[in-house]
């Protein structure tokens, strides 16, 4: 789906306006002296620099209204704190404001709540990680960088610590998210094709087949004996009561149909 094809929060953003840089800057303008006006038509005007970006954010299922609409939040922020008298285009800061809302609302916003002590320690230590790559022309092991970490912080952080910050800021993913997409053919691999299931292997698949079709031979009342004693977990005495016979009938039943399971598999 092309997001800028539909309407999303009931505006078609196919018809979503375009200011040139004249007309930005002179709106930008008469927004900082208090023009209502301006403003609003400068909001609406770059409407689709939020659309633009939210696409970046389309593959985690999250709803794309909501996050227009966060997206708009950042915007009108942007245009309240721009300052015009920088030699800044309006984009360069207004983009960083976006994402930065957007960013925000979706880690306050996932289901997995990380406090934010747990998170400071988190950015800490990536921007601390950058600052050594650059210096030492690699990446720092974690013993380096949680000692890096205590030395300027002065405080007694161990490596599992930062190993769970890190961890506990990193985008879950799903397992239907694309790893390779052959365009010419429309083959896509998704991240669950590369697992191995060590429980529902072929051989275990087979003898599921060779299960069912055992069970076939059996009659209406050991089959019935055989579902609830190994499927539903009861007891030869439940059975019994359940069935109206007595529990040595229901053993001598059970008996005589896994002998009859056997013999076929």
């Amino acid at each position: 789906m092309y997001y800028g094809k539909v309407e999303i929060c009931g505006v078609n953003t196919a018809k979503l306006k375009t200011l040139t840089a004249e007309e930005k800057d002179l709106l930008l303008k008469k927004a900082k002296e208090g023009d209502e006006t301006a403003r609003a038509e400068l909001i609406d005007g770059n409407l689709r620099l939020v659309l633009s970006i939210i696409k970046r954010f389309s593959g985690r299922g999250e709803n794309m209204d909501d996050l227009f609409q966060v997206g708009c939040i950042g915007l009108i922020k942007a245009v309240d704190n721009f300052n015009t008298d920088l030699d800044v285009k309006f984009s360069t800061y207004a983009v960083p404001m976006i994402i930065g809302e957007v960013r925000r609302y979706l880690r306050d916003n996932n289901t997995i709540r990380v406090s934010r002590s747990t998170r400071d320690l988190a950015y800490k230590a990536l921007q601390m990680k950058e600052k050594m790559s650059q210096n030492m022309g690699r990446e720092p092991s974690i013993e380096e960088l949680v000692k890096a970490l205590n030395e300027e912080n002065e405080t007694k952080t161990t490596c599992e610590d930062v190993v769970c910050a890190m961890e506990s800021i990193s985008e879950p993913i799903s397992l239907f998210d694309p790893v390779y997409n052959d365009s010419s053919s429309g083959d896509t691999i998704f991240i669950m094709d590369q697992l191995s299931d060590p429980i529902n292997t072929d051989d275990n698949w087979l003898e599921g087949i060779a299960l069912r079709e055992a069970m076939k031979q059996l009659g209406n009342r050991e089959r019935k004996i055989v579902e609830m004693r190994f499927f539903s977990g009861k007891t030869q005495m439940e059975i019994a009561d359940e069935i109206g016979i007595s529990q040595a009938q229901v053993s001598r039943l059970e008996k005589g149909a896994l002998k009859k399971i056997r013999k076929h598999m």
